[in-house]
């Protein structure tokens, strides 16, 4: 991928972010956990590496088994940035002196500039930076001074000129640091000297070369769900190999109203590539038969998932390549911080396991490098039509985990027109795109209502519509109440079996985001 950032983690809930803004300014940057910071700076492509950053982390340096990095790795002659904890961990092993401060610094701080820099280059007096520690810096590091403070924090920002080695107590990364961009861009290009090449047209053209000369003449299986990522995956491998793909998309029966047409559709005719698709609606809903417990249709539905799956693929014949959708939040996530004991390997583990059942050799996953949203940037590059990649996410297991209870055909169809109702009301009141995710949850119980002269006694439909950034964080959102009203008519009206609608107005956290 050519010049790069690398980024430590400490630990930080901001980690992932850090690693977003910097490639938002066109600039490739990698996440590693502190203990393979060592390995990653005495690895072949070291001299790609043209800065590094210390994340923010929730430990003290003096914390028994706080992570650290080994001291001489601030003497590569790679410039430094550390946020937070990260600056913290530089003057602890730079010599200065760190301790807990009288009073926790969290929100919002006004940022004074003592000291001309090319960090802070081009930030206004009085910015506003958000401040989230409990530890301070009391002493100096020798060699290093003061760049910025903020009321509360007389080493708001501090820096080795020379050696290029900077660190800043707020963090740049989150929103609420209104000019944190261009501190991060300033690292990037002023001090770093990296010129802004991460794009995604950059990208599409290096990758479809990769996978040419990985898979050789070799054929490539995929599993397609028809969401973003698989869709995605699927035109960049066949832009690269044409016909050696093989496309396979299993209908569980658990999927939106008339979501396997559409999906085949949107493969065959919109983008040109084969696919085989596998009706197993009877199957799945079948083995959910009386089966309640979320964890439990999940698991289900992921067996029998790979059982239709491996039949499809081996009357397809070999195939030496298996393709995933993997993005960077899985291969992040599949590695723990707290340290190599504490490695969580689930993700490569389903890989494995998949690859025997396919009897493949090998596994493909051209997106690894790739956040959500530059998988969105990679699509419209790749002329996939919008309206694919900007679809509300969907959870693996369909919408056997938005009907609370047990599954039943009935159950399924209620919910696929309910749910479809919510949709086509929010496009055609062009609010799709401002929600972040929108569905309708199926509840086990039964309510009293009035139907022209008659009591019923019928089922109820909740309505979940959240606005987020990545969904990490979450909460309702606020649509106009005779919106609702429309809507809730419209399902009662429209759909046989329910009496009554309701809206989920609960924020994430404290609840999620799907109801199972």
């Amino acid at each position: 991928m050519g010049e790069k950032i690398v980024i430590i983690d400490f630990g930080s809930q901001y980690t992932q972010l850090i690693g977003r803004r910097i490639r938002e300014l066109r600039h490739y940057a990698e996440i590693y956990p502190f203990y393979e910071a060592e390995k990653v700076l005495a690895g072949a492509d070291v001299a790609a590496i043209k800065g590094i950053i210390l994340s923010g982390g929730p430990n003290s340096v003096y914390d028994q088994g706080a992570p650290v990095i080994p001291k001489n790795l601030l003497n590569r002659n790679i410039p430094v940035l550390g946020i937070c904890y990260g600056l913290q961990l530089i003057s602890h092993l730079s010599g200065g002196r760190v301790e807990p401060a009288e009073h926790r610094e969290y929100g919002r701080a006004e940022l004074r500039i003592r000291k001309k820099t090319a960090l802070l280059d081009g930030m206004s007096a009085g910015s506003v930076v958000w401040m989230s520690h409990g530890d301070k810096v009391s002493r100096l590091p020798k060699d290093f001074e003061v760049l910025a403070v903020t009321q509360s924090s007389p080493f708001a920002a501090i820096g080795n000129i020379k050696k290029k080695i900077f660190g800043v107590q707020f963090h740049p990364e989150v929103q609420h640091t209104k000019e944190g961009k261009i501190l991060l861009k300033n690292f990037a290009e002023k001090i770093c000297g990296m010129k802004p090449t991460w794009t995604m047209k950059n990208f599409a053209r290096e990758k479809i070369r990769e996978i040419r000369e990985i898979t050789g003449n070799e054929r490539v299986l995929l599993g397609l769900s028809g969401g973003v990522d698989s869709t995605v995956t699927a035109k960049l491998l066949h832009d690269a190999i044409g016909d050696r793909l093989s496309c396979v998309y299993v209908d569980t029966g658990l999927m939106r109203l008339n979501e396997t047409h559409a999906v085949t559709e949107r493969f065959r005719r919109t983008m040109g590539i084969h696919l085989h698709v596998v009706q197993a609606e009877k199957v799945f809903l079948t083995a959910l038969e009386g089966v309640t417990d979320p964890e439990q249709k999940r698991k289900i539905i992921g067996r029998l998932f790979l059982e239709e799956f491996r039949k499809k693929a081996l009357e397809l014949g070999h195939h030496e390549f298996l393709a995933q959708g993997t993005l960077y939040t899985d291969v992040i996530e599949s590695v723990s911080v707290k340290g190599p004991s504490q490695t969580i390997k689930s993700h490569h583990n389903r890989v494995k396991e998949v690859l025997e059942l396919m009897k493949a050799g090998r596994v493909i996953e051209p997106l690894r490098e790739l956040f959500k949203d530059e998988v969105r940037r990679l699509g419209l590059t790749l002329k996939i039509p919008r309206e694919a990649l900007f679809r509300h996410p969907f959870p693996g297991p369909g919408l056997a985990i938005r009907i609370l209870g047990e599954v039943t055909r009935e159950r399924v169809q209620l919910l696929q027109k309910a749910d479809a109702i919510l949709l086509e009301e929010l496009k055609h009141k062009k609010l799709y795109s401002r929600i972040w995710q929108a569905f309708a949850v199926f509840l086990p119980i039964q309510s009293v209502g009035v139907m022209g002269d008659q009591r019923t006694y019928e089922n109820v439909i909740a309505l979940r519509m959240v606005e987020s950034l990545d969904g990490m964080t979450a909460d309702f959102a606020r649509v106009p109440h005779d919106f609702l009203g429309h809507i809730s008519n419209r399902i009662i009206n429209e759909v046989r079996g329910v009496n009554r609608v309701v809206y989920d107005i609960s924020s994430k956290p404290p609840a999620t985001i799907e109801w199972e």
